[in-house]
């Protein structure tokens, strides 16, 4: 195990979904009926994370309606005017929004973190995913998504695309100066003239450079073509992985993929979810986790179920295993990593359709664990001296208790351990994560070892 002084500093975030992340935590007596749309419950959960010094919020989001709302609540506020309210609740924690490259255009999108960059004093990142489905294609006035690595390539050009809109000011560009009456230095603020294969976009931006020169960039995809985006570009990943083996590989691969582009493979972090329930002890927590689990509809899981495998409903019987004949990972064209971790989940624990349901309910196929808050802080500490993490997406199965629990039970331990800060000590959600603000490459000389060397180098070479 690494000594106190040679540990690098763990890194946590709270994913924030409505009542939780367990599919039935609305049920619950103390759950808020309308917690999905509540400024003052996501206020309330924004001070609490900061209460326990995480180093940011994160919300997920999509351009569709998500499940059946007659099941459960499906309504959520758009994530980046939400957390540009939460900036005005906070002081120091990151704010992370999921935003899609498939159903956006840079220019508005870099605009809105620009935006919310400003609003927060440095505080944003911005979780870049592609979106997968007929159902949200059809909100856009098309039959059909793109395929796969389509979707990445437009990703890449957007990311391209929204640095060079943020570099389109230079830092020193606003003066100001009253007395000759210039307020910005016209020559410090230049088009960008892209020409690609999705995007003409001439700019510049109509806002200046954001406080941290870029948002902190993440994504959340683990598939060979997500891996490759996430080694050139991101900065943090989140990842579902359900063991120490997987976590390891994932963790390994990914920096590797990074290093073999030129980059410092400390400037990207791997952050896993995890669902902890937490109780006094081990069985306490384990009942907590079994009256979630019965709160679940079965017959409605197993449709979402059916639909994630691409088959039939009809298809699975809750009280068998899953059946032989299902696509391959080849054959699915949305969300490839998070079916193979299904299926390879279903298939290593030879759990029945019912078993598979109860697993998924807690976090849809991120690691769940029950113990005490001890415990908890054991299996973070394991995973983190393995080598198979830099930090967690804290993903708490019911809200706001167990964010509340982990923040006064769980930090505290990881804080006597000499894992986890007990002050903030930077202003910037780069500053909490440990990165370098970004070289501005059309007013900067780029310097390789100093650069942003994910999109600084890459970019760099492609003017």
């Amino acid at each position: 195990m690494p000594s106190a002084k040679t540990r690098k500093p763990l890194h946590l975030n709270a994913f924030l979904m409505s009542t939780g992340h367990h599919e039935a935590s609305w049920r619950l007596p103390e759950s808020p009926a309308e917690a999905g749309s509540d400024i003052e419950h996501y206020k309330n959960l924004a001070r609490i994370a900061e209460r326990g010094r995480l180093d940011s919020l994160f919300l997920a989001d999509s351009p569709v309606l998500m499940g059946d709302p007659g099941r459960r609540p499906a309504a959520k506020l758009e994530p980046t005017v939400l957390l540009t309210a939460l900036a005005g609740a906070t002081e120091h924690i990151g704010l992370i929004a999921t935003a899609s490259t498939s159903y956006n255009e840079p220019y508005n999108l870099a605009r809105r973190f620009a935006s919310l960059d400003h609003v927060s004093g440095g505080r944003a990142g911005w979780n870049i995913v592609t979106t997968a489905g007929a159902d949200a294609a059809r909100n856009f006035g098309l039959d059909d998504t793109p395929l796969h690595r389509e979707r990445y390539r437009r990703a890449a050009e957007f990311v391209e695309v929204s640095t060079k809109l943020w570099d389109s000011w230079a830092d020193d560009a606003v003066v100001a100066d009253k007395e000759s009456g210039v307020h910005a230095l016209a020559e410090r603020v230049r088009a960008i003239g892209h020409r690609g294969e999705f995007f003409r976009v001439d700019g510049p931006l109509n806002v200046q450079r954001p406080p941290q020169g870029y948002p902190l960039l993440v994504q959340a995809g683990s598939s060979e073509d997500g891996k490759d985006f996430a080694a050139r570009y991101a900065e943090a990943v989140f990842t579902a992985q359900q063991t120490l083996e997987e976590g390891t590989a994932f963790y390994k691969d990914v920096k590797a993929r990074a290093v073999a582009l030129g980059r410092d493979p400390d400037g990207i972090k791997i952050l896993p979810g995890i669902v902890p329930v937490i109780g006094d002890t081990e069985a306490e927590a384990r009942e907590l986790d079994a009256e979630l689990d019965r709160l679940i509809v079965p017959e409605y899981a197993k449709l979402q179920l059916a639909l994630r495998l691409k088959i039939a409903p009809d298809d699975l019987d809750l009280d068998a295993e899953l059946p032989e004949d299902i696509p391959t990972e080849d054959e699915i064209e949305g969300a490839k990593s998070r079916y193979t971790l299904i299926v390879e989940l279903a298939r290593r624990e030879h759990l029945t359709v019912r078993q598979l349901i109860g697993r998924l309910g807690g976090g849809r196929g991120h690691r769940t664990f029950a113990g005490t808050a001890e415990q908890v802080a054991d299996t973070i500490e394991h995973w983190y001296d393995s080598g198979a993490a830099d930090g967690f997406n804290i993903m708490p199965a019911v809200l706001p208790s167990g964010l509340e629990v982990f923040v006064d039970r769980v930090v505290p331990i990881l804080q006597e351990r000499g894992l986890f800060r007990t002050e903030y000590t930077g202003a910037t959600l780069r500053d909490h994560y440990g990165l370098p603000r970004p070289a501005n490459r059309l007013f900067d000389e780029i310097d390789p070892a100093a650069a942003h060397t994910g999109i600084g180098l890459a970019a760099a070479g492609a003017r």
